[in-house]
């Protein structure tokens, strides 16, 4: 645990110069807005250790797999997202120094980030060029204009010369990726241009080897300043302006630069890229900083507005639960559907980037809660449209049906572990529990009864493939593969995955019986196929040990040397930067809830009993290694009434990255576990379910709070819930009347 940032409400702040910590400090103030977003790297450059990532939503490239022993059906490369063009950067002299950190030690410094604002300043003062200067750096990535990244900089002198100032507008295509397989860059330069204050770039990502689609994008940069331009820079990578000023003892500039780029994602060719850059700046000139900046904090107020959850009595929780919907919001609103939730979003270049099921598992059950359906309907469409390239993957396996990808940005298989690529198949299963998770919450059949049936339908192929059936037992099993328990890999018969596979194949069964006929004649699933599915729901084998009480997670795990987490010593923690892999298999610990994630997505189908003694089971063994773990363990810790666990492991899942718990946030933040606090509130302390079309809620107050208030998007409606030390108190915000269930008592909001 290490904490680099002061506890505040709706800051993340630092007064304290820390280049030991810069790069976690950069991955802890990224901003971002859905189409792009970039860590809190210096814009005026830093010879010291840092990561200038800036990363483009939906650009990426088929990196290299390595592997030592190819095995057939690996995927062909793994994709990921690019560094890209640096187009924010902004370097400095005085009196023909270079402003560099790494090279003059700063004071009064000050960084902050405003999550209420979506704002990212930084302040200090250094002596440079023998003068020393006030500097002040205002950042923002506008979630009005999705294009625009907006920079303000002012400069005083507080020396009792004159100094002279420069800054040069730089668009930088020298740039690498630090986690890939090539060494080489990633974007060939097509064209620069200046033309009085603006800058211009037209790129396009490098050619590969696996006809994956190459971006072509363009970046445009215009500058608002009393300085004299006094040159211009153009060589094969760079593009921009020079401006020069003679500041006065005393005096300060200002230098404000608007940055956007647009690519061949929405723009079909070159040409049209650069007329939408021109249309976008010429647009942008007529409006100052302030009003960019007051039309971008509006769209974060109305966010807020929504789903901003307040905490009285613990500024550590409240900081917690903000700083995780802030960068969550900031990785994806739902305003384009070809878009999707990287684990670390745009934070840094750890998972690609890419998409996992984290989304399905994780995500969605939040947005469902805090925004427009229309959210989460987006990215249930992401995988219906890439329905193809889950046909691909199925067929790399000798399989039928379809097999979704564990990472990816275009439906193609692109994760070079063989251990997950072919064995960690309950994604297939994560994805038709969102399908229903949103059915049920919505209430709205229309995706299920014609998209999703399709997407149901092709899983259930797969599922009836991929299972055999076991003469010797009388049953169906699935052999040779991993659960969400990462650290139990080639396993027969995980008991989350068979559990997700009958319970697919019963869904879309009954699915299949509400669809109207054209969707069914699509679909063509004979009568002997739904006879096959129904056997293999009947005859399913789920691990149980009756003596024990609990669901085995899989053949054989209960003969191993079951000791608990306790008994570890502090120098084994955590394993995996410990152990060898080896020996992680080989031990009975757990990285995360398997079976006890399953007992979560059907929590009301499991007794008291059941949840109870697998819970004290699985916990003990569960050493919480990945960022999703402890989010599962405080639902199922409130739901059991162990209220102080619960709260506890709500302290983690809020807190991970702010105060840096699994010792690797400097590669970018845990995004899609940022789910976890809302989850963890919502479900675990408010303990809100829905149960037959209604909603429930069975709420606790932590010791540690005064009270907590949420705001909930319910069909149709927002619910606002407060709980203290008075009881809860539920008020319908908009929407039409709505009776709900309060602790078994019944509830009319109007």
């Amino acid at each position: 645990m290490k904490r680099t940032f002061e506890v505040a409400p709706w800051h993340v702040t630092t007064t304290q110069w820390d280049p030991e910590n810069k790069r976690l400090q950069e991955s802890m103030t990224s901003l971002g807005n859905e189409n792009l977003g970039m860590r809190g790297f210096y814009e005026e450059g830093y010879s010291g250790d840092t990561l200038e990532g800036l990363y483009l939503g939906g650009v990426w490239y088929p990196d290299k797999t390595r592997v030592g022993w190819w095995k057939n059906g690996y995927p062909k490369y793994f994709g990921k997202v690019i560094n890209a063009v640096n187009f924010i950067k902004l370097p400095i002299k005085v009196n023909g120094e270079q402003l560099d950190l790494a090279k003059q030690t700063p004071s009064d410094f000050k960084l902050d980030l405003d999550m209420q604002a979506a704002k990212l300043t930084r302040s200090f003062t250094a002596e440079v060029g023998g003068t020393q200067v006030e500097f002040n750096f205002e950042r923002f990535i506008s979630a009005a204009t999705k294009e625009l990244v907006g920079q303000r900089l002012t400069v005083k002198n507080l020396g009792d010369q004159a100094a002279e100032v420069e800054v040069s507008s730089l668009i930088d295509a020298d740039v690498r990726n630090e986690d890939a397989n090539y060494d080489e860059q990633f974007w060939n330069v097509l064209n620069t241009a200046t033309e009085d204050n603006h800058a211009l770039m037209t790129a396009i990502t490098k050619e590969n080897n696996f006809g994956t689609e190459r971006f072509t994008v363009g970046f445009e940069s215009s500058v608002k300043t009393s300085m004299d331009q006094v040159d211009t820079v153009k060589t094969e990578q760079q593009v921009g302006l020079v401006y020069r000023q003679n500041l006065s003892a005393g005096a300060e500039l200002t230098f404000e630069k608007r940055s956007v780029f647009v690519s061949s994602r929405d723009f079909a060719d070159e040409e049209a890229i650069v007329d939408r850059l021109h249309g976008l700046t010429s647009e942008l000139d007529q409006a100052n900083f302030d009003d960019l900046l007051a039309a971008h904090t509006d769209e974060w107020a109305d966010r807020w507005t929504k789903s901003d959850v307040k905490i009285a009595g613990d500024d550590e929780a409240q900081q917690g639960i903000r700083f995780n919907l802030f960068q969550l919001f900031s990785t994806y609103y739902g305003n384009d559907s070809r878009l999707n939730i990287g684990p670390k979003g745009f934070t840094g270049e750890k998972y690609g980037g890419a998409t996992y099921w984290d989304t399905e598992a994780f995500a969605i059950p939040v947005y469902l809660g805090v925004a427009d359906p229309a959210v989460t309907r987006n990215l249930l469409m992401y995988r219906y449209n890439q329905l193809d390239g889950a046909f691909v993957n199925a067929q790399e396996q000798g399989l039928k049906g379809a097999l979704y990808p564990m990472v990816t940005f275009n439906g193609i298989e692109c994760h070079n572990e063989w251990e997950i690529t072919f064995e960690e198949i309950h994604r297939n299963g994560d994805i038709a529990f969102a399908i229903y998770n949103y059915t049920r919450y919505t209430g709205d059949k229309s995706y299920v009864l014609h998209e999703g049936s399709k997407v149901l339908t092709e899983i259930s192929r797969f599922w009836a493939d991929r299972v055999h059936y076991s003469q010797r037992a009388g049953k169906y099993m699935l052999a040779g593969v991993t659960g969400p328990d990462e650290y139990q890999n080639n396993v027969d018969n995980n008991w989350y995955t068979n559990l997700l596979a009958q319970w697919t194949l019963k869904y879309t069964l009954e699915v299949l019986t509400e669809v109207d006929p054209e969707v069914a004649q699509d679909l063509q699933v004979s009568d002997e196929e739904k006879a096959h599915w129904q056997e293999i729901v009947d005859q399913m084998y789920l691990p149980e040990d009756h003596e024990l009480g609990i669901f085995v997670e899989n053949d054989g795990f209960l003969n191993k040397d079951l000791k608990p987490v306790s008994e570890l010593a502090d120098s084994d923690l955590p394993l995996n930067q410990n152990w060898s892999w080896d020996k992680i298999l080989r031990s009975p610990y757990i990285k995360q809830g398997d079976v006890l994630q399953g007992i979560w997505d059907f929590i009301d189908d499991f007794t008291p009993e059941q949840k109870a003694k697998n819970f004290d089971f699985y916990e003990p063994l569960t050493v919480h290694e990945s960022s999703l773990s402890a989010s599962i363990h405080s639902i199922l810790a409130a739901d059991l009434h162990k209220e102080d666990q619960a709260v506890e492991m709500y302290e983690r899942t809020s807190r991970l990255d702010l105060d840096n718990y699994n010792n690797d946030t400097v590669d970018g933040l845990h995004i899609t576990s940022m789910t976890g606090s809302w989850l963890a509130i919502v479900q675990g302390f408010a303990g809100m379910r829905i149960r037959n079309d209604q909603l429930h809620y069975a709420p606790f107050l932590p010791k540690k709070w005064d009270s907590y208030q949420f705001r909930q998007q319910f069909r149709g409606r927002v619910i606002e819930v407060t709980v203290d030390a008075n009881g809860t108190k539920l008020e319908l915000i908009s929407g039409e009347p709505l009776t709900v269930d309060l602790d078994g008592q019944t509830v009319d909001l109007k």
